[in-house]
């Protein structure tokens, strides 16, 4: 089972952070042996402030985006589900009339047979396999879009371009080549890029892994001023951790689906606790 909400970007698009709760929950399943993306199933908990300007509207939105698109182009279904259409609370203080009205948010759980539970991945970093690469897989093709991204909370900021679902195909494919090297045994480690960006993605697989990182984001950026959104943007991806002497090999197969465009060696986890980041030699 997994889950997958992305309710700050329904601040700016519900279409959009509908489409990324689903994205969401099927990055977090992707490292257990499923198989088939059709064997995945979906519960939606959809919730709203029904009645409140502008959010009946943006409701309708966000379900044809996901009943009626989405879902259908991924090939799996919603069966199940729930919703809470009173997220609008009134009360008095003192005489003075005050509300507070919730964002629209859909949860999404996803959940679906595993066929082995060995065959698991977790994001815990490895150093007793060799040497070892890590990969990004970058599904938004370097777009970097920050609306609605924690960093751009804790500047009091919602931004303007959020992150989305482009291509269902890309989705696809990134599902079943994961599934694939896994089942191969390429695979050491798996994260999705999580809510804080890839910055926040390979601190906590270090931290799993008890070690420390190189990463060189050479190719992510053309400026050392693009480097915040490349490192904190919440583009749907994931970083994955391979053995050195299979990079080639898992690189071809991002490629041989469409996705040459997605990957990017981004580093090592070496011992010891320090992070280093480079960037055009420095």
């Amino acid at each position: 089972m997994s889950m997958g909400e992305r309710t700050p970007v329904a601040l700016l698009s519900h279409a959009a952070s509908a489409r990324m709760a689903v994205a969401e929950a099927l990055t977090n399943l992707a490292p257990t042996h499923i198989g088939s993306l059709k064997r995945v199933k979906l519960s939606a908990n959809w919730m709203a402030a029904a009645g409140h300007p502008g959010e009946d509207a943006g409701l309708y939105e966000a379900v044809k985006a996901v009943g009626e698109e989405l879902c259908p182009a991924l090939g799996i279904t919603i069966p199940v589900g729930k919703d809470s259409m009173s997220m609008k609370t009134r009360w008095q203080d003192e005489g003075q009339d005050k509300s507070v009205t919730s964002p629209l948010s859909l949860v999404i759980s996803g959940f679906a047979p595993v066929q082995d539970v060995r065959q698991t991945l977790t994001p815990q970093l490895r150093l007793d396999k060799g040497e070892t690469d890590l990969i990004l897989i970058d599904l938004g093709r370097g777009q970097n879009r920050m609306g609605g991204s924690i960093l751009a909370q804790t500047h009091a900021q919602l931004g303007q371009a959020v992150p989305d679902v482009d291509d269902a195909e890309d989705l696809k494919a990134f599902f079943a080549v994961i599934q694939g090297l896994n089942a191969d045994g390429h695979l050491l480690a798996y994260h999705d890029r999580s809510d804080g960006g890839l910055l926040t993605t390979v601190l906590e697989m270090a931290f799993a892994g008890h070690c420390g990182l190189n990463l060189f984001l050479d190719g992510l950026a053309d400026e050392a001023a693009e480097l915040a959104a490349v490192l904190f943007n919440e583009e749907l991806g994931a970083v994955i951790q391979v053995r050195q002497d299979a990079t080639p090999e898992v690189l071809a197969q991002f490629s041989a689906a469409g996705l040459d465009d997605c990957v990017a060696v981004i580093g090592q986890p070496v011992n010891g606790s320090d992070v280093a980041i480079s960037f055009n030699g420095e």
